[in-house]
């Protein structure tokens, strides 16, 4: 019998085609990213908390170098002396635009040549024989950490002050969603995470069995409208809502809405990539952090999920008694199932997309916004970093809290049921957002 998860991967040209078209679409969308302003943009730190552009272009680049002609193929190094530059873990984004970067003309040239060797080793590596080739594992890694960092520079974008210069459609509204509220989740034990999943990075594995008690989940993310009737409410202004650090945090920096959100008049505005716009009443909640996502589920009466409740609602369908790939099934994400790969700039509206819904009726698990969970980043039962203790292990900890399920900004390839992401509490620049639950009652 086969695997759904690994079916569409056994063949080794479809392998090689995969992996040449996901590192084409990643670099076709930062060639957008960066082409669309000028150099003093590309060179200008638009947030202490973001690295300037021409930073990620050249990280870009030099990690594909270090994976794939390095580690992959054995070459020497082409710019052995900018290593350091480009280690993010040497240099925090604050001290970045201080460095002596690639200016970006040249940025973009040493991104060129890597890519163009990197195509070759492609079209000339066995994948198998090895963890880094295996089912082309590197190949798909670096394309979804250049995914990742695509999602990093539409931050930076964001936070761009300036006209707008990205432009994308809107999602289709749709008709209005008019289905239940909240979902019942059976209790019961489902496998959490992978071991088959070709390109799932080392935080995903292994599957492991999770014992989950019954609970009801929203139906669909946290929309602007119910959040804005907790700000109406007061609910920053009452600490009973707040854990104690959470309310500390928004008294010291004055926070009283989202990220990006003002008051005109009786009407809520917001900032989106360089237009201000009212805010959409139906649209999933954006930009907020951890502890407000936590106060409002307290003011509502539930409490955000855990990450593994999270995963049950998103990959359980009890008809078989497994875990899918996606919410939908084990098919990879279409246009009809999920809003991914800045196809839109913004979420679509609550309730949409009906053919991605779960097999228990759960809505836009995947893509829109960032989940927040209750849950610390924290390894899983027989967790083994690969291939470097740096992507994952030394996040683990109770200072990270786990999003879920992906945003509007990130790519297909970086964004499955299993697939997690992780930020400090305070940080709301990210595309995130956030559904409630609640125990259910004997």
């Amino acid at each position: 019998m086969t695997d759904p998860a690994t079916d569409h991967l056994v063949d080794p040209e479809t392998l090689r085609e995969r992996a040449l078209t996901t590192l084409v679409t990643a670099r076709d969308r930062t060639t957008l990213l960066t082409d669309c302003v000028e150099e003093p943009d590309l060179t200008a730190q638009h947030s202490p908390l973001m690295s300037p552009l021409v930073w990620d272009l050249a990280h870009i680049g030099n990690q594909e170098e270090q994976w794939l002609l390095r580690a992959v193929a054995g070459q020497e190094a082409i710019r052995p002396e900018i290593d350091s530059l480009y280690d993010a873990f040497e240099h925090p984004r604050s001290e970045r635009p201080r460095l002596p970067l690639l200016p970006p003309d040249e940025a973009r040239r040493y991104a060129a040549e890597v890519r163009g060797r990197a195509l070759d080793v492609l079209e000339n590596t066995a994948l198998h024989g090895t963890r880094l080739t295996e089912a082309g594992f590197a190949f798909g890694m670096i394309a979804q950490h250049e995914q990742q960092h695509d999602e990093t520079m539409l931050i930076t974008h964001q936070l761009r002050k300036g006209p707008q210069v990205l432009t994308a459609p809107d999602p289709d509204p749709g008709p209005p969603f008019t289905g239940p509220a909240e979902v019942l989740v059976p209790g019961g034990p489902f496998t959490m995470g992978t071991s088959t999943e070709p390109w799932a990075l080392d935080n995903e594995r292994p599957a492991h069995r999770r014992e989950v008690a019954p609970f009801f989940i929203d139906t669909t993310p946290v929309t602007n409208a119910a959040y804005q009737a907790f700000v109406d409410d007061g609910g920053y202004d009452d600490r009973r809502w707040w854990t104690p650090d959470g309310w500390d945090h928004i008294r010291r920096h004055s926070v009283t809405a989202p990220l990006f959100w003002r008051r005109d008049g009786r009407q809520w505005l917001r900032r989106r990539f360089g237009v201000t716009e009212v805010v959409p009443p139906d649209e999933p909640v954006l930009h907020v952090c951890w502890y407000e996502a936590d106060a409002y589920a307290r003011w509502a009466g539930r409490r955000l999920p855990t990450e593994a409740e999270w995963e049950k609602a998103a990959r359980y369908d009890p008809a078989g008694d497994r875990s899918m790939r996606y919410p939908w099934g084990d098919a990879d994400p279409g246009p009809e199932h999920a809003n991914l790969g800045q196809r839109h700039l913004r979420p679509a509206p609550a309730g949409s997309y009906p053919a991605g819904e779960s097999p228990l009726g759960v809505r836009q698990l995947i893509g829109d916004v960032w989940e927040w969970t209750s849950s610390d980043f924290a390894p899983y039962p027989g967790f083994a970093a690969f291939p470097y203790k740096e992507y994952s292990e030394v996040f683990f900890g109770p200072g990270y809290k786990v999003l879920r399920g992906g945003s509007f900004a990130v790519d297909a390839v970086a964004c499955r049921g299993t697939f997690r992401n992780w930020d400090l509490p305070i940080r709301r620049q990210i595309f995130s957002g956030f559904r409630t639950a609640r125990s259910e009652t004997v």
